[in-house]
């Protein structure tokens, strides 16, 4: 419970008026906050007392702090089962941002050497190399860089991947019965920097897939976002003692 309004100090009512408004959604994800300055004057006090308010809105992770540009609503993070096969429209949609998706390329070809350690195919192949960029809002979300046997997934060739992203084709239209999951952390590069709309070197989560089905290897994906906005939780139970 907030203490009565009579017995707050400035600092706890700054701070509750700035948390009240990013809750009830009244400053959205991206909003910006105004300059400490700006606080200061507005709320009579020193720019110490706005500052440390901010510092305790941005441990909480309300809030994300950037040099030169200010301060602003920080994304919440999605989350996702590691142990599942996720829709990442549904992982936007749970945060109440709007869902789209940017396919940027799309490329029938023969498979290479690295492509077949990849998918484990025994042999080169024809596959579908796809990359698209998902957006939560106006902010990109996640890259995504996928590659489709023609073997296993003929139908692939054919796909409208403009109309419907191409992990939830999958879902929907070819059943898997085994899957890996690997997940690391990397530094953006120069490509990933530009196509999450973030700086060279930030954090970023990946997330690198392989399903396979009766007929073999259905496809590689891999999944880069940028660190702060996404989480991956498993969940388990222990081994009955034998």
């Amino acid at each position: 419970m907030s203490p009565p309004k009579e017995t707050m100090t400035l600092h706890q009512r700054i701070l509750g008026e700035i948390e009240g408004r990013i809750v009830s959604g009244e400053w959205p994800p991206g909003h910006r906050i105004p300059f400490e300055v700006d606080l200061a004057d507005q709320y009579d006090c020193s720019r110490m007392t706005v500052n440390k308010v901010m510092t305790q809105l941005a441990k909480a992770g309300l809030i994300e702090r950037r040099k030169r540009s200010g301060s602003f609503v920080s994304q919440p993070q999605a989350q996702s089962a590691v142990l599942e096969i996720h829709d990442i429209k549904a992982e936007v949609l749970s945060l109440n941002l709007p869902y789209s998706y940017t396919m940027t390329k799309r490329l029938i070809r023969k498979s290479r050497a690295e492509d077949l350690r990849r998918l484990e195919l025994p042999t080169a192949s024809q596959l579908v190399e796809i990359a698209c960029v998902h957006y939560a809002g106006k902010r990109p979300f996640c890259l995504e860089d996928r590659l489709i046997s023609l073997v296993t997934v003929p139908e692939a060739a054919e796909a409208d991947f403009d109309a419907i992203a191409p992990g939830a084709w999958l879902i929907n239209q070819v059943p898997w019965s085994a899957a890996e999951n690997m997940i690391r952390a990397m530094a953006a590069d120069a490509d990933a920097a530009k196509g999450l709309d973030i700086d060279t070197g930030t954090a970023c989560l990946v997330v690198e897939r392989r399903t396979w089905s009766g007929a073999g290897p259905i496809t590689h994906v891999r999944l880069t976002y940028p660190g702060d906005r996404h989480v991956l939780v498993a969940r388990f139970a222990p081994e009955q003692a034998r």
